[in-house]
């Protein structure tokens, strides 16, 4: 129970041998994930917004929060890629950023309008890229482990509907969507 609670959607799956209509399909999640969520949160309350989707997870107002800061990351790794030979990137404690005063605090607004200019200038990066550009490479520090750009795509889709389930499944199964008197 706990695992489909962490992982809604399951872990990612990224094929081996990615097609152009998967680069297309990922970047259109992409692409429609910020006004996707400002419509799924739109009529939660504070109260709602500081409930945690699972025990000892975070909030939804955390999660909204950590997509933005995620993102921001995954955005300026595409960039470090572009620009670097097979660069080492950084990575960070998300976690620790989750506990931050803004993420446990900051109204969703914020990071929703944050995603939407976000998600607009790396969708038009994306849609731009070559076929020798998805090739590229980063490492990630944790593991050594080599992501071509095209895999990172979709992992970014994967992100966006991991998240948009936790909050989801969790407005489901409070009955959220009806609106009380």
């Amino acid at each position: 129970m706990l695992e489909k609670l962490k992982y809604p959607i399951g872990q990612p799956a990224i094929p081996e041998n990615i097609s152009e209509k998967d680069i297309d399909n990922w970047i259109k999640i992409i692409e429609d994930f910020p006004s996707e969520l400002e419509k799924l949160t739109s009529i939660l309350t504070d109260k709602q917004l500081n409930t945690t989707y699972r025990e000892n997870g975070w909030t939804i107002r955390q999660v909204i929060h950590h997509c933005a800061d995620s993102h921001l990351n995954s955005y300026i790794r595409f960039k470090w890629t572009l620009t670097e030979d097979k660069p080492i990137i950084k990575a960070y404690f998300e976690e620790r950023w989750a506990e931050l005063f803004d993420s446990s605090t900051a109204p969703i607004s914020l990071s929703i309008h944050f995603l939407k200019a976000l998600h607009a200038k790396w969708v038009y990066l994306l849609k731009g890229l070559t076929n020798e550009d998805l090739n590229k490479i980063f490492i990630h520090p944790e593991g050594n482990k080599h992501v071509k750009l095209s895999e990172n795509i979709g992992v970014y889709a994967w992100h966006c509907n991991h998240h948009f389930a936790h909050i989801n499944n969790l407005i489901i199964s409070k009955n959220w969507y009806i609106k009380n008197p």
